[in-house]
């Protein structure tokens, strides 16, 4: 018998905005955890992005606030998140199925003036979602009280870890009063969340949907080895490829400094891109999230700001122009497509340098991940006459530093003697060495 929002216990005006929605089934961690919540139990719940974690405290939360009034500066509930993006997002879920509500909240982020949120809080709200440094902030300048809270909701666990929020979070429950209820959602299940499990929440009932660091099946994953110049050409002979099936995608690096050269490169090429990095203001941040949403842009790059909390259910195509650092992101990458039931499909470009933290990803994800060839590949040596150059390579490239060397010191000594700059003509290498010509001034 198939479960309904109904089954789980929800009030009338929650089931009207979400049929409003257009939900009509919960997912299995909604299904898990909803009735859990409203009974007033601690939760401790892991599931693979994208399926339907927010929805699963959003929705009983809105009920159990039903009752009640806040008091100026004093939040009735706090959730955290690890990111702009994703407390953005979790305050739209409010939005959308709290509708039929009258309840305040109060969205507490970087980038954002600390005087329009200063007012939202002097009228009281019922829900508080934030960051932890901005909350934090708050707190010491005395415009947040958190000894009322009643439920405090962590998100995204192992991304606090990993981003070094624990201290921020300790801090945070420690203004907390004792007795509260605490919902701890992961993606993945490392031992130390189950650690910190044990210090923040009390007899919690644990549920799991999906094996940890599992990567969804609606999820088409492959790889292509390339030459680190390579990659930005191999990028756009697979959008080629791709052709109508890449509606919009999702382009991943390790660093902000490559999303800001990748996004010239493309815009300079005449693509619709747009780009989001930790660095970037929020007004510019959300501007391209809107942009993207919207189909403004088709290609967003991005650092890893954005492997989690962008629910975006079309998105067609994710690639990975770097290998990420921790294999755990990988899992929270490809996560932005194949959402919702639709299909996606993930691409990533491997260089030598990234063998280890490729071996890492297959390891995490449990499963073989396909080789495609492009035209950008890196062709392994298999014929005798591959081998012989690949072999001969290091040779010829320290012949080459070496004359480099030689050049430098034949100018540094004309300088020297004032005989002035050097033009230099050169012949192909290896049919002669490099032969100055010397014009005097």
């Amino acid at each position: 018998m198939t479960t309904t929002f109904a089954d789980l216990g929800l009030g009338d005006d929650v089931l009207r905005a979400v049929a409003d929605a257009g939900y009509e089934k919960p997912t299995p961690i909604q299904e898990k955890a909803i009735p859990v919540v409203l009974m007033g139990r601690d939760i401790l719940g892991c599931a693979q992005t994208g399926t339907g974690k927010t929805a699963s405290f959003t929705l009983p939360m809105i009920d159990i606030l039903a009752q009640g009034r806040a008091r100026a500066r004093m939040p009735r509930t706090v959730i955290l998140e690890p990111t702009r993006e994703l407390a953005a997002q979790v305050a739209e879920n409010f939005d959308t199925y709290g509708k039929y509500h009258k309840l305040s909240m109060a969205l507490l982020i970087g980038g954002v003036s600390f005087t329009e949120q200063e007012k939202l809080l002097d009228r009281g709200v019922d829900v508080l979602i934030a960051t932890p440094g901005r909350l934090l902030d708050h707190c010491e300048r005395g415009k947040v009280i958190l000894t009322d809270t009643k439920v405090l909701v962590i998100d995204e666990a192992d991304r606090m870890l990993d981003m070094g929020f624990i201290p921020d979070v300790e801090r945070i429950v420690s203004l907390m009063p004792t007795i509260r209820q605490t919902l701890m959602f992961s993606a993945t299940m490392p031992p130390e969340i189950k650690k910190l499990a044990d210090k923040f929440l009390m007899n919690p009932k644990e549920m799991a949907v999906d094996p940890p660091s599992s990567t969804a099946e609606t999820v088409e994953q492959a790889f292509m080895r390339v030459r680190p110049r390579s990659k930005r050409k191999a990028l756009r002979d697979l959008i080629k490829q791709e052709g109508d099936q890449l509606k919009n995608a999702l382009i991943f690096c390790n660093r902000k400094r490559e999303v800001a050269d990748l996004f010239a490169s493309l815009q300079k090429s005449g693509y619709p891109v747009g780009a989001l990095h930790g660095d970037m203001d929020q007004y510019k941040r959300m501007e391209w999230l809107e942009k993207f949403r919207t189909g403004d842009v088709s290609l967003l790059i991005c650092s890893d700001v954005a492997a989690r909390g962008l629910d975006i259910a079309s998105v067609s195509h994710v690639f990975n122009i770097d290998v990420p650092n921790n294999a755990e992101d990988y899992v929270h990458r490809i996560g932005r497509t194949g959402r919702a039931g639709r299909n996606g499909k993930a691409f990533t470009f491997v260089t030598e340098d990234d063998d280890k933290l490729w071996h890492a990803v297959k390891k995490l994800v449990g499963k073989e991940i396909p080789e495609i060839q492009g035209e950008s590949s890196e062709k392994p040596a298999s014929g005798p006459a591959e081998k012989a150059e690949a072999a001969d390579a290091p040779r010829q490239s320290q012949d080459r530093q070496g004359q480099e060397k030689s050049k430098r010191r034949d100018r540094r000594g004309r300088r020297d003697f004032g005989i002035g700059e050097m033009e230099e003509m050169t012949v192909p290498y290896g049919q002669s060495e490099h032969v100055p010509a010397f014009l005097l001034r």
